[in-house]
């Protein structure tokens, strides 16, 4: 099961609930302020891009990598805890 890595930068309105419940649904941990990692199979950054989109507006901004190795300091989360 790969690791992914979600950062967002919502410009605007600033409606947070709606990307915020959808990471929930995927037991999304927090990592900084606006960056969350997860665990996902059977998928890849572009559908994840894809899927996510419908969760924010369109002047939003959305990265969505995944992870093989990283180094991390004073995060709130790892990738190591999920």
């Amino acid at each position: 099961m790969a690791r992914y890595l979600l950062t967002y930068d919502l410009r605007g309105d600033r409606n947070y609930s709606k990307l915020y419940e959808e990471l929930k649904k995927f037991n999304a941990l927090k990592v900084l302020e606006s960056t969350y990692c997860f665990r996902q199979y059977e998928t890849n950054a572009f559908k994840l891009r894809r899927h996510f989109k419908k969760f924010i507006d369109e002047d939003d901004g959305l990265f969505i990598t995944t992870l093989t190795t990283w180094a991390d300091h004073e995060t709130k989360h790892t990738p190591d805890d999920l």
